[in-house]
């Protein structure tokens, strides 16, 4: 090889200026500058291409041997090539950009600026099949509060479950149901748009919870007349898997916001943004135009609508606001149900004719479609972790004339420039030993189903992804679990004997060092895999939410307190009380003063010095809607600033020590104790939403203050008080 006989400094100069070049001069541009972008584009490419042209021709071309070792070398090349196919259309995306924040402020203006009868009319679809209480009651909550005159509410429900029946009565919600559940969700929205007639119909998944002023942010980009669907992201107040069974719900963002903060905004760029089922706001004219329905043909009807308009001329625009908030799967269980059906969904696009290989589409367009990322994740992780295992265990090598001079000239520099050049694209969403960990622990799962869709693209069950108590049991993933440990062990065990001269398989000792390296990253990946497969049952049945603000406390013994909330949820939260205070004691009734909501029943449930846990009594009331619309109605999501070394060094601090959170006890509203086979009939059913007003805003308006006999907001005790006044009726 040349590479062996350069000096040190030829040999080290690649990777030095690729770092140079990516970590330390890039970062000084703008991203949304286009020439950046493509210098930086061309940049990683140009390194990409001479490793290729080395890869191809010198340790693939080369091979020789018997059938098995030469195919495994091919073998090992077309998976290599695969993945950079998957991320070379990922840059091609890249090269373009939008934020569409200033235009939204712009519309919300102009909407705000007409009177109601101006505004055009929504239909809110909240499709549902067996969702509990806990998670309905906030979405149709949330969707009554929306900051928009002209819509109606409308709870699909293909459970036929007589409890959801009575609470959409109750709030004044419609209802639908149908004979059947043919085409499952994409077939319940089908069938509700027969029975309804707004201008534009609003899809939020069962879990997702609209802010305030969702609608008035989305629906003035329709004033284009190309615009088909408005999608906005996914955002979640819950921790994912990944994030809770590694305790990184601080250090790692959630899964998704690579996806939804840096692609979908690329692709917006290209035109090529895809509605993504909930969050999303539709033209029913568009609709009309392909048949007045969602496609049924794949298990994604979202995707398959925005290429379905998308050949008539109408575009899925995206604005990256958090604009909703919902749940992120709770367990392992829910993830790969989610996970397997958007693999399927996009594997079955590519038999149809409106899929990304039919007529009617620009290239640019067949690309961003085009399921490689669903075709390269499996095999691509799963492939990384069992090339060395071959190699020390059978000595059957992925590559022929690679030295460890070669590896560090070519193969380390393209690494570099890869991952530099994504994480300048997308500096607080991407995470390289995050992004491996969560590649390698969904392989197991995604290729046998993405091998399967191949093979057999239709006849699949339709599963929903669990939510609520019944993703939250507490579990472990058998099937991701040890298949690791194995890896894992092999790995190791691999590692020693190779190092023992007698035991050896690798025939080349100059290998070893570069295995050794490789089979070290592998055993970290494969060591959080396993964690993350070990599943714990969730503490909470309510996600807590930081705030600060003033609480006003009455004991039982009529003594009234001041404090400030911590942390807050539907029920409980941790209040600060002041020094000098006696802290009342845990089980002690009481009754809180919460802004925006009234009093509330509650007890102490934990003390710890100055601050106390306390356990709201809440059933289904008033104050419980308010309460609801003053969580999961505004933004209260924090900004994500962290960056791929803080995430790395997180994870690996973990391997050592892992974050207890503090105790609390759970609480809140049950609905009615109901038969799990409890069902209404198999019909058709209609009840229309009652005629919508303002009263939550008003009474929150109006509780917005604490009562003028406490002191001002601070801490300390309180001098006299009125409260029988105050109090709700």
């Amino acid at each position: 090889m040349q590479a062996m006989t350069l000096p040190l400094s030829q040999l080290f100069a690649p990777m030095l200026g690729i770092f140079a070049a990516m970590y330390l001069l890039a970062p000084t541009f703008q991203v949304a500058r286009p020439w950046a972008r493509v210098a930086v584009f061309v940049a990683v490419w140009l390194v990409v291409a001479r490793y290729l042209e080395w890869r191809i021709f010198t340790t693939v071309l080369p091979a020789s041997g018997t059938w098995y070792q030469v195919g495994w070398i091919w073998f090992c090349l077309f998976v290599e090539l695969l993945t950079f196919t998957d991320q070379f259309i990922l840059y091609l995306t890249f090269l373009r950009r939008t934020d569409r924040r200033s235009e939204a402020d712009q519309h919300e203006r102009r909407l705000r600026s007409l009177s109601d009868d101006e505004l055009p009319s929504v239909d809110v679809f909240i499709p549902t099949y067996d969702e509990p209480f806990e998670v309905l009651e906030k979405t149709i909550t949330g969707a009554l509060c929306l900051d928009y005159p002209n819509l109606q509410v409308w709870v699909l429900d293909d459970g036929r479950r007589p409890w959801l029946r009575t609470l959409c009565t109750q709030k004044g919600a419609g209802y639908l149901t149908r004979a059947d559940n043919l085409n499952a969700k994409a077939g319940n929205i089908n069938h509700a748009l027969t029975k309804t007639n707004g201008e534009f119909f609003a899809i939020f998944d069962a879990d997702f919870v609209p802010q305030r002023n969702f609608l008035m942010r989305a629906m003035g980009f329709f004033v284009d007349p190309r615009i088909g669907i408005v999608q906005i992201p996914h955002a979640f107040y819950n921790e994912d898997p990944m994030q809770a069974n590694l305790g990184l719900h601080r250090g790692l963002p959630d899964e998704q916001r690579f996806f939804f903060d840096s692609i979908m905004p690329a692709r917006d760029g290209w035109d090529g943004a895809f509605c993504c089922g909930s969050n999303s706001v539709t033209r029913r004219a568009a609709l009309r135009a392909v048949g007045d329905a969602l496609p049924t043909q794949s298990i994604t009807e979202d995707i398959l609508l925005t290429l379905v308009l998308l050949r008539k001329g109408y575009v899925t625009r995206y604005l990256c606001e958090p604009l909703a908030i919902g749940l992120a799967p709770e367990s392992l269980d829910a993830f790969f149900v989610q996970r397997q059906r958007w693999a399927r969904g996009a594997i079955q696009t590519l038999y149809l004719a409106a899929g990304p290989l039919g007529p009617g589409l620009s290239v640019m367009h067949r690309l961003l479609f085009f399921p490689t990322h669903w075709l390269s994740l499996g095999v691509r992780a799963l492939m990384v972790v069992v090339v060395p295992i071959v190699f020390m265990w059978t000595g059957l090598a992925p590559v022929v004339d690679v030295t460890p001079e070669s590896v560090f000239y070519y193969l380390f520099p393209a690494i570099l420039a890869l991952n530099g050049g994504i994480s300048w694209f997308a500096p607080h969403a991407h995470f390289p030993l995050a992004a491996q960990v969560s590649a390698t622990i969904q392989s197991f799962k995604l290729l046998p189903t993405v091998l399967g869709t191949l093979v057999k693209p239709t006849g699949h069950e339709f599963r929903v992804t669990p939510k609520g108590a019944a993703a939250r049991r507490a579990s472990y993933a058998a099937e991701i679990f040890w298949p690791s440990a194995v890896l894992m062990a092999l790995t190791v065990v691999g590692v020693v004997l190779n190092t023992i001269p007698e035991w050896r398989v690798i025939d080349h000792p100059a290998a070893l060092p570069m295995v050794a390296f490789w089979s070290v990253v592998n055993i970290v990946v494969l060591f959080f895999v396993c964690m993350t497969s070990l599943q714990a049952r969730m503490g909470r049945t309510e996600e807590r939410f930081d705030i600060d603000e003033t609480i006003l406390i009455e004991t039982g013994t009529g003594e009234q307190l001041t404090g400030r909330v911590s942390n807050i949820s539907l029920s409980g939260a941790g209040v600060l009380l002041g020094s000098g205070i006696d802290c009342p004691r845990a089980g002690e009734q009481l009754r809180v003063h919460i802004m925006q909501v009234g009093w509330v029943d509650a007890v102490i449930a934990q003390r710890r010095d100055r601050l106390i846990g306390v356990q709201f009594k809440l059933p289904q009331s008033l104050e419980r809607d308010l309460l609801i619309r003053k969580l999961f109605t505004v933004a209260r999501l924090k900004g994500n600033g962290v960056v791929a070394c803080s995430v790395n060094r997180a994870m690996l601090k973990n391997i050592w020590s892992m974050a207890a959170p503090l105790p609390h006890v759970a609480g809140g509203a049950k609905p009615a104790s109901v038969s799990p086979t409890e069902r209404l009939p198999a019909e058709s059913m209609v009840i229309r939403p009652q005629p919508r007003t303002d009263h939550f805003t008003h009474l929150a308006g109006a509780r917005s203050l604490h009562p003028t006999s406490f002191s001002e907001p601070g801490f300390g005790r309180v001098a006299g008080t009125v409260l029988e006044a105050a109090a709700p009726s």
